[in-house]
C-alpha cells in the first residue's frame, strides 16, 4: 500500500493510493474498527506512523474497504513530509560503495595519492587496501546519527551551504519503525518495520573528510539537510524484494547512474536490531541503508551544480525530486 500525508484546513490527513487516485483514510467508515483490531494507539486518518502500525492484516482490511467504498480525495490538500522522523541513524551496508566512494574522494581531493593508489590497484588487480571499510564494519552494522529535524521532501529546494564547494547526493533506502523495539532479534525487528521511502543523504564532501578523520562522525558535512519522498510504501510490499530493488539517479532528467540493492552485508532488520541492543527504540525512528553502489556523485563522477534538478528513484518504493538552490562558496 502506498501512503502519503496532505496538509488541509482541517489538519493533516493520510491518503492511500487506489487505482491511480488517492483516497483519504478519514473517509473510510470502518477505519476505526480496523485500527482497534490492529491495536493502533494513534489516529491512522491523520498520523502516518499510526497508519503504518496497522500491520499486514490491517493494511489488507483497509485495502479491501478502499476498493469497495473508497472515493477520490478532495483536492484541498498540499502534499507534505510524510512523517517527522523521531530520530535518524544512517548505516553503511555496501562494501562496493565504500570502496568506490573513497576512490572518488581521493581522486578529487588528493590527486597525488590517487595516482599512487591507481598504480597499486593496476599491479595487484585488487582495490587499494585503504579504500576498504574499517575492520569493525565487517563485524557489525555501523552508523552515524544525523539531524532528524532537518528533512525536506519531494519538490523542495535544497539550499547549497555556503561552506562547501562539493555538494553531493546519496541514493538510499529509508525504513521507518512502526512498533517499539528493544533487545530484539532481526526477525522481531523486521516485524516492527512499518514502511519504506526513497532517501537522499545529502553530503558536503570537502567538509566530510576532515570531520571523519577527527575520530568523531560527520557533523556539518551531513547535518544541514536530508530529503525523503512524499510516498511511503508499507513493509509488506517491499520486504520480499528488499535485495532485488533497482534504482536510478537523474540530473536535469538525464540518467547518470543505475543502482541495485543487491549485495548488502547486513539487512535493514539487522540494523534495527543492533540499534535496539540495550536501547529502547520508538515508533517513528528512521534509518537509512547507506548509499546504493553507484548512487552518489563521488562514485559516478556526476557532481551537483546550482540549479540542477535531481531525481532519485527506487522501484517498488518511489521517486524523489529536488532542485539545488544557491551557489558554491
Amino acid at each position: 500500500m502506498k501512503l502519503r500525508r496532505v496538509r488541509t484546513a482541517d489538519g493533516p490527513r493520510i491518503e492511500a493510493e487506489n487505482n491511480g487516485h488517492w483516497v483519504r483514510l478519514a473517509d473510510i467508515m470502518r477505519l476505526a474498527t480496523i485500527a482497534e483490531a490492529s491495536e493502533v494507539t494513534g489516529d491512522p486518518a491523520s498520523d502516518m506512523i499510526a497508519a503504518l502500525q496497522l500491520g499486514e492484516k490491517g493494511w489488507a482490511a483497509l485495502a479491501a474497504e478502499i476498493e469497495s467504498h473508497g472515493r477520490p480525495a478532495r483536492e484541498d490538500g498540499h502534499v507534505t513530509l510524510p512523517f517527522q522522523p523521531a530520530s535518524f541513524r544512517d548505516f553503511m551496508l555496501y562494501e562496493e560503495h565504500v570502496i568506490n566512494a573513497t576512490r572518488g574522494y581521493v581522486k578529487r581531493f588528493m590527486p597525488g595519492a590517487y595516482r599512487t593508489a591507481s598504480l597499486v590497484e593496476k599491479i595487484t588487480g585488487k582495490p587499494f587496501r585503504k579504500f576498504r571499510p574499517k575492520p569493525l564494519w565487517y563485524k557489525q552494522p555501523i552508523y552515524y546519527f544525523g539531524n532528524h529535524m532537518n528533512f525536506l521532501t519531494d519538490g523542495d529546494e535544497i539550499a547549497w551551504p555556503a561552506y562547501t564547494k562539493a555538494l553531493d547526493y546519496e541514493l538510499e533506502i529509508g525504513a521507518v519503525l512502526a512498533q517499539p523495539l528493544k533487545d530484539a532479534s532481526p526477525k522481531e525487528a523486521e516485524a516492527a518495520i512499518g514502511g519504506f521511502v526513497v532517501l537522499n543523504d545529502v553530503s558536503a564532501r570537502d567538509v566530510q573528510g576532515a570531520e571523519m578523520g577527527s575520530g568523531f562522525g560527520p557533523q556539518k558535512a551531513k547535518h544541514f539537510i536530508n530529503a525523503i519522498a512524499t510516498t511511503v510504501v508499507t513493509a509488506d510490499e517491499v520486504l520480499p524484494h528488499i535485495d532485488q530493488l533497482s534504482g536510478t539517479v537523474a540530473i536535469n532528467e538525464r540518467p547518470v547512474a543505475s543502482c541495485s540493492s543487491a549485495g548488502a552485508r547486513y539487512s535493514l532488520s539487522e540494523c534495527f536490531a543492533i540499534a535496539a541492543k540495550g536501547e529502547q527504540l520508538h515508533p517513528g525512528e528512521f534509518i537509512g541503508s547507506g548509499t546504493l553502489p553507484g548512487g552518489s556523485g563521488m562514485e559516478n563522477g556526476h557532481w551537483l551544480q546550482p540549479g540542477d534538478a535531481l531525481t532519485l528513484t527506487i522501484d517498488r518504493i518511489g521517486t524523489l525530486t529536488n532542485t539545488i538552490a544557491g551557489a558554491p562558496a
